[in-house]
């Protein structure tokens, strides 16, 4: 935003009115960094727009809001002040649909705004078009902030949990961590089930349930590091595949939540993992510039082959 346009300027003005009633021109000029003839060009804007500014003279004078000026209070429900910040993380979209907690949000705020303002805002958010991220994954605003309200308590919630194949099932979680990655929320956690930490998708989150039991979490956890290094733990089907080049050179190709990497030799590297998506690693799989053996994982073997077979196939 361009602090040196007029109407930022103004607005600006109308702020520090509201925060500071009585302040002076060069008070007024020194926090706006321009010269007292601006500041009151900018208090002359905003009377032109219907806002009463009062002046008073002498010692103690200087400018104020008339009556009946100050904005209503603006207040939001939960998901729709989670929504806002879900909007600046990852890019969210729908700041023209009213029915949208985003939507909702932005439209409370631009009907604070005075008319001279609102009018040209709310043109744009009802017509803008912005281009989507197809590989954001928002949650549900309302699990989302259950979820984190038992999180700042230490309390173990119960979730149902859909995997990307279908899958459905209950299990007891300690969140550790609420983490944005590419556009996706990840639950950082210990799944007391299998007693193992484990990354969820919160966008896969289906019910939450908070718990009597309370836990602590761990204090020198590294929220990032941890989920790279869980993201590929826990699913329903094995990835083991033998990769004929270093760690350090598989590591440079794959992401790092591919999963695990065990050096065998010098040139044979052991990758193990687990999956929702076979076929996600076979695609994988066929770009990597080695040869590498499929030694585990029959899902996995079998998604390969369908590959190979779709490639060897677009050669005829």
């Amino acid at each position: 935003m361009d602090e040196t346009n007029p109407t930022v300027r103004s607005l600006r003005t109308l702020q520090l009115l509201q925060d500071r009633p009585g302040i002076t021109a060069p008070e007024l000029a020194r926090r706006l960094e321009c010269s007292d003839r601006a500041a009151r060009r900018y208090v002359s804007i905003l009377r032109e727009a219907g806002i009463p500014v009062l002046a008073t003279r002498g010692r103690y004078g200087g400018y104020r809001l008339g009556g009946g000026v100050r904005l209503p209070p603006v207040t939001f429900t939960a998901a729709e002040a989670l929504g806002l910040v879900m909007a600046v993380l990852d890019g969210h979209h729908q700041a023209g649909d009213d029915t949208a907690p985003v939507g909702a949000a932005l439209a409370k705020v631009v009907r604070a705004m005075p008319t001279s303002v609102s009018g040209p805002v709310e043109g744009i958010r009802r017509s803008i078009a912005a281009a989507p991220d197809r590989g954001a994954a928002r949650p549900d605003p309302t699990i989302t902030m259950e979820l984190v309200q038992a999180w700042s308590r230490q309390q173990v919630v119960r979730i149902g949990y859909r995997s990307e194949r279908g899958t459905t099932w209950e299990t007891d979680v300690e969140s550790w961590a609420i983490v944005v990655r590419h556009g996706r929320w990840y639950l950082l956690c210990r799944d007391r089930r299998p007693n193992a930490v484990r990354a969820y998708r919160v966008d896969r989150i289906t019910s939450l349930h908070p718990l009597d039991d309370s836990y602590e979490a761990p204090t020198d956890l590294d929220p990032v590091g941890l989920l790279e290094e869980h993201l590929a733990t826990g699913w329903e089907y094995d990835v083991q595949v033998r990769i004929h080049a270093t760690a350090e050179e598989i590591r440079r190709v794959l992401p790092a939540s591919s999963g695990r990497l065990e050096h065998l030799d010098d040139r044979l590297t052991r990758l193990s993992a687990t999956t929702s998506n076979p076929h996600m690693y076979a695609e994988l799989f066929a770009c990597l510039p080695w040869d590498f053996d499929v030694v585990g994982g029959p899902e996995v073997r079998s998604a390969v082959q369908q590959v190979g077979q779709r490639l060897v196939a677009a050669t005829r």
